[in-house]
């Protein structure tokens, strides 16, 4: 389940720190935001479908590690990204 660009995009400027970031952890957990509830909404539908499900946790791994490094880097772009996301309640 791939993301359109047009959709990335706007992902892209809604998350960016200024107009040229492409790269930053928000950008990337954003984006990761994004596939995991695309793939989470197929594994509903495909219970047994084994392949896109060790996609989808190695998905959330890596936002997971990227939220780690936001926290230790800057609490405050943790803790608004996070609110941002609706990632914790």
């Amino acid at each position: 389940m791939s993301i359109e660009s047009q959709r990335k995009q706007e992902l892209i400027k809604e998350y960016a720190i200024n107009e040229h970031d492409v790269g930053s952890p928000e950008v990337q957990v954003a984006i990761l935001t994004h596939r995991i509830k695309n793939l989470t909404v197929h594994m509903s539908t495909h219970k047994k479908d084994f392949h896109t499900r060790r996609g989808l946790l190695t998905l959330v791994g890596k936002r997971k590690r990227l939220l780690e490094y936001l926290k230790r880097v800057d609490v405050d772009r943790y803790s608004s990204l996070v609110k941002r996301l609706e990632l914790r309640k």
